[in-house]
């Protein structure tokens, strides 16, 4: 109890250096790259960006932030001692290095063109950086798949060259990546008896199921392969929703399951489905967003701990994106539209 209180009020106190709407308005007003980047040492961020290379890229910058929120992350869990729902959001650093080297073999890439995109810091921390290096070093999609085999997730991967190979969609690496979190963090939430705790993290498990169960409709998976996506389910969105949903006769159908459910209100209204995909999808994260900043209404509870998590990996993926605008010429008003952030 007493390592979760102080953790709780370093989740407060990182909370309060978390970027204003109105900071990231002028990062993203940025001229250049260089601009950006001396914008941002005027932030928490100044040791994150301190020893980048000239000439800046998005990419470096991306890769020099998810160092950072690497660091973040795993001193936050450490705070707060053992806990599976903190690994289980931690996963998500392996899997997105994973998703990148899949990814990346399925397209042909060579090592030497996908190693600049990975940043290993997390795996450092954690004393699992060869599972990486084994994976980016094998020659092929299929001998990088392999190379997972002793790994939990070899089954799941397996699956998803598969359905790659079938189908020749490469975001099915993402959702079979993303279930493997999912399911992790399904079990350890079984764990918990904290009802916020319980909500919190429930969000996240609805978001990937539904959001699966939509990406498999508009895939083309039939039935059982799109049930094959889902992890354990929860009240608010359990498992016969999903079933329906599998099985509705169009895209649409599948959103109109949801007009009985909590998530009603982020049925989407775009007629095209990648539209509609894309505008649902968006409405969800802003609730989890939202969700994590009110789990700071309850000092001293584990809720705060999970939503300095959530907030963190936010703000980082913000300033990813705002550092591709700035480096494509995208007006700021264009990036600040397409930023998970609060409204004042």
């Amino acid at each position: 109890m007493g390592r979760n209180v102080y953790a709780s009020v370093k989740s407060y106190s990182r909370r309060g250096k978390l970027l204003a709407r109105a900071e990231l308005q002028t990062l993203a007003e940025s001229r250049d790259l260089e601009e950006l980047v001396t914008r941002i040492k005027n932030t928490a961020y100044a040791g994150a960006v301190a020893k980048l290379p000239k000439p800046y890229s998005s990419q470096a910058l991306e890769n020099a932030l998810r160092g950072h929120l690497a660091d973040v992350q795993y001193a936050i869990a450490r705070t707060a001692g053992d806990s599976a729902i903190l690994d289980a959001y931690y996963l998500r650093h392996t899997t997105a290095n994973l998703k990148l080297i899949l990814k990346g073999r399925a397209l042909g890439k060579p090592q030497e063109e996908i190693e600049p995109h990975l940043n290993l810091r997390a795996e450092e921390l954690i004393r699992q950086r060869d599972v990486i290096i084994k994976a980016l070093v094998s020659k092929d999609l299929e001998e990088t798949v392999a190379s997972l085999g002793p790994a939990q997730m070899s089954e799941d991967v397996a699956k998803a060259a598969a359905l790659y190979a079938e189908g020749g969609n490469l975001q099915v690496f993402d959702t079979y990546f993303d279930k493997i979190l999912y399911s992790h963090l399904g079990r350890a939430v079984r764990g918990s008896r904290d009802r916020e705790v319980i909500r919190l993290c429930g969000m996240d498990i609805d978001f990937y199921n539904i959001q699966s169960v939509l990406r498999g409709r508009f895939w083309g998976l039939d039935e059982q392969q799109i049930q094959d996506l889902v992890v354990a389910a929860t009240p608010a969105a359990p498992g016969e929703l999903l079933s329906r949903m599998a099985g509705a006769p169009s895209l649409r159908d599948a959103f109109g399951e949801l007009a009985s459910t909590r998530y009603r209100g982020m049925v989407p209204q775009a007629e095209g489905e990648l539209d509609a995909l894309a505008e649902f999808e968006r409405a969800f994260e802003a609730m989890i967003y939202e969700a994590a900043h009110r789990s700071f209404s309850r000092m001293f509870s584990f809720a705060t701990i999970i939503g300095i998590t959530k907030l963190s990996a936010y703000e980082v993926r913000n300033l990813a994106a705002i550092a591709f605008a700035v480096e494509q010429g995208i007006p700021a008003e264009t990036a600040m539209s397409r930023l998970v952030a609060r409204g004042e």
